[in-house]
């Protein structure tokens, strides 16, 4: 691993990619930044075009979280989480990837990030063949969601709020993205796919079309439809109304029987 460093800088908030940016410049002689993500599913693109040395990683982000995107990298690069996390995981990022940065970030608290990342490279370890990409990778394995869950976490603002699954109705693809609908009719942006989604969440969370699932424990009133398709009305203070995929009947001709 030869300096400067290839670096790829991957967050979803302009102004903390712009502050980043702006003190890794600073140190031209360390990192040469060749490339830029605004969320996962850009990151993997870029990962993969420019095989980077080392990754200034967000956590929280749309599309694929931070942890989602390293789980399907081939090859590991050093990795520098870029977050807002709680103590219990900064812990873990500490003893686990090769640096954290709580944001804003403080050209100080980078300079310790740069000693690391030196330390690194002249004990002979490289991208894909280090003990921080070895233990990272194991870390990812162990935060894989677990099947048994109570709640979801939601950004808001600077803060992240927990929403029990008690009172989530519905979720929503729009586009890029996809939203969690509470019973009071609030509407937050999630960090995971429907499919994931799907893997995670109890057994009466139905997905009833490609772009939602539904809370069979909120539903208020199904109505057939045309074409094989029903249109479904949630308990949520909006009495949301949801159409089915016609490729999913069969999930609500199942709800009608019980």
């Amino acid at each position: 691993m030869n300096f400067p460093l290839k670096t790829i800088l991957i967050d979803d908030e302009a102004l903390a990619l712009s502050r980043l940016r702006r003190l890794l410049s600073k140190h031209s002689d360390v990192f040469q930044i060749v490339s830029e993500a605004q969320n996962g599913a850009e990151g993997l693109l870029e990962i993969d075009k420019h095989r980077p040395d080392v990754i200034f990683l967000d956590i929280e982000m749309p599309l694929l979280n931070g942890f989602e995107m390293l789980a399907k990298l081939t090859t590991m690069p050093l990795v520098v989480f870029s977050t807002a996390y709680d103590q219990y995981a900064i812990r873990a990022f500490e003893e686990n990837s090769v640096d954290y940065l709580l944001k804003p970030v403080e050209n100080d608290r980078l300079q310790k990030t740069i000693e690391k990342i030196r330390n690194i490279t002249q004990s002979g370890s490289h991208a894909g063949h280090n003990p921080y990409s070895e233990n990272l990778i194991k870390l990812l394995e162990e935060m894989k969601p677990k099947k048994e869950i109570f709640s979801l976490s939601v950004k808001s603002g600077d803060r992240i709020l927990l929403i029990p699954l008690t009172e989530i109705t519905h979720f929503e693809a729009e586009e890029k993205y996809v939203f969690l609908n509470t019973l009071d009719g609030q509407k937050y942006l999630l960090n995971f796919t429907l499919t994931a989604l799907e893997e995670k969440l109890p057994q009466h969370y139905l997905r009833i079309s490609r772009a939602a699932i539904v809370n069979s424990h909120h539903i208020k009133e199904i109505q057939k439809h045309f074409s094989a398709k029903f249109v479904i009305t949630m308990r949520d203070r909006k009495a949301s109304q949801l159409s089915s995929g016609s490729t999913y009947g069969e999930v609500i001709r199942h709800l009608l029987d019980n």
